[in-house]
């Protein structure tokens, strides 16, 4: 795909782009997502962060579910207009499964990041996994 230098962001095929979430204070980077042009367009009028789920194809909010809430501070595009990283203040964790960041694990399979909420009493897998 060539790049479209008209547009803020280069959506890819599926019309979906790579979005870094990253901690505005500290500068830890939290997750990575995929974002759609709806919900880049949610996240910009609320100010909290949206992104897409491939796996369930649909808009999701993040922290709808589970209180762990993205406000954004800033949105970045990178040289490509092929990525984007949302600037934003976390509330809990990032990461599903518990962790404050989704990169709390070494190629190594070293565990070095904290778990901060029990992913059990805040999801529905039951429901998650039907889906």
């Amino acid at each position: 795909m060539t790049a479209d230098h008209t547009s803020p962001v280069n959506f890819n095929e599926n019309g979906l782009v790579p979005a870094i979430a990253q901690d505005a204070e500290s500068g830890e980077v939290l997750m990575l997502a995929y974002v759609s042009a709806e919900a880049l367009d949610r996240t910009k009028e609320t100010g909290r962060a949206h992104y897409y789920s491939r796996s369930q194809e649909a808009l999701w909010e993040k922290g709808a579910t589970s209180g762990h809430t993205q406000r954004i501070e800033e949105i970045r595009v990178d040289c490509d207009r092929d990525a984007i990283l949302y600037l934003v203040e976390q509330t809990g964790g990032a990461c599903h499964t518990g962790y404050h960041s989704c990169f709390f694990r070494r190629i190594d399979d070293e565990t070095v990041g904290e778990k901060v909420f029990d992913p059990e009493t805040v999801y529905d897998w039951d429901r998650w996994l039907r889906t």
